[in-house]
């Protein structure tokens, strides 16, 4: 790790700068919230936001991803990486990202996923602002240590703390002026970073550890049918979350009916059809109530993937809260429930 600095008057030449030799993108203000979109100009840059729509995720993880060119003649695939540099990214953003490149790499390797992100570079920042449903300081995703290229640390009027943390990040270096990082802006840094907690008010009330093992023997709790009975299943959670990563593939056939494109898109355990499956003489749902999949969805942030990724497949970035029209995806007072009886 090495630490440098950057005057506040210098980030727009630096992002001016990056944005003449690559695609930049950042979060720019849209409306009253805030998105990551391609950046014209350093102004656009809103680094002060609280949290985006839509994660950073989708720049390697789709909406709708082509696959496969298919026609009579054979197929192609349709891996075409694009390098882009994404600044901005809050720590819990970080930390879902490196919970999809472990998914993604698990077993056998999704490359549609895994060239787009090698082609990334990662600029954190940390959170300036608290979205009203996060939770990431219960989700331990206030600080992480890996899983960007550069890190801004804000430490008020003098600038930025920059952590150089890979080679993609010490490429950067050579679009801005950075000079040495002083001992009183190292310690600035440090109590920024680890000093600040108790800033988010959405709060669970027991280690995620604690959690996991008593939600993993709730699956007969009453409150997944109290809860669910409100559930539009229209999968909005899912949609919005950082580290889902469920897709539907489908095939769309040219006009000659003889050539097309496999694609992908984002799929969600809350909606109808998710684990609908054919069989014979029709169809099977083995998650037909609202209320199992509802259960489902709780579970697998909670319990179900706590092996694979050492902890819930959460970050608490409180998107899920602010995306569901009948508030009830929110799963803090859901396992906090839960976790007093």
């Amino acid at each position: 790790m090495r630490l440098l600095f950057l005057q506040k008057e210098e980030l727009e030449p630096f992002v001016s700068r990056l944005i003449a030799w690559q695609e930049v993108v950042g979060p720019k203000a849209k409306k009253n919230r805030f998105v990551f979109d391609k950046l014209e100009s350093p102004a656009e840059l809103r680094l002060d936001y609280d949290t985006t729509i839509l994660p950073p995720k989708k720049y390697f993880f789709q909406p709708q991803q082509d696959l496969i060119r298919f026609s009579p003649e054979g197929f192609t695939g349709c891996i075409e990486p694009k390098p882009r540099i994404i600044f901005g990214v809050h720590p819990y953003d970080i930390k879902a990202i490196s919970m999809l490149d472990y998914l993604f790499s698990d077993g056998k390797k999704d490359w549609n996923y895994l060239a787009n992100r090698q082609a990334a570079t990662i600029v954190g920042i940390n959170v300036h602002q608290v979205f009203k449903t996060a939770f990431f300081e219960s989700m331990g995703a206030s600080i992480v240590t890996k899983g960007y290229d550069l890190f801004l640390t804000d430490i008020g009027e003098e600038g930025f703390v920059v952590e150089v943390a890979t080679d993609k990040g010490e490429a950067l270096l050579a679009y801005g002026h950075f000079t040495q990082v002083t001992p009183d802006q190292a310690q600035k840094r440090r109590k920024i970073l680890y000093g600040q907690s108790d800033r988010c008010s959405q709060k669970l009330f027991n280690l995620p550890e604690e959690v996991s093992e008593k939600v993993a023997l709730s699956f007969y709790h009453p409150i997944w049918e109290e809860m669910a009975s409100r559930c539009f299943s229209c999968g909005a959670c899912n949609l919005v979350c950082p580290t889902c990563y469920c897709f539907d593939v489908q095939d769309m056939w040219n006009l000659d009916q003889e050539s097309g494109i496999r694609f992908r898109t984002w799929d969600g355990c809350l909606t109808e059809d998710f684990a609908k499956v054919t069989v014979q003489g029709g169809t099977e749902n083995f998650r037909q109530d609202r209320s199992s999949r509802y259960r489902h969805r709780i579970m697998r942030k909670a319990v179900y993937l706590n092996s694979k990724l050492g902890g819930p497949a959460c970050v608490g970035c409180g998107r899920c809260a602010s995306a569901c029209p009948a508030d009830l995806a929110n799963p803090v007072p859901v396992l906090n429930k839960i976790m007093e009886g």
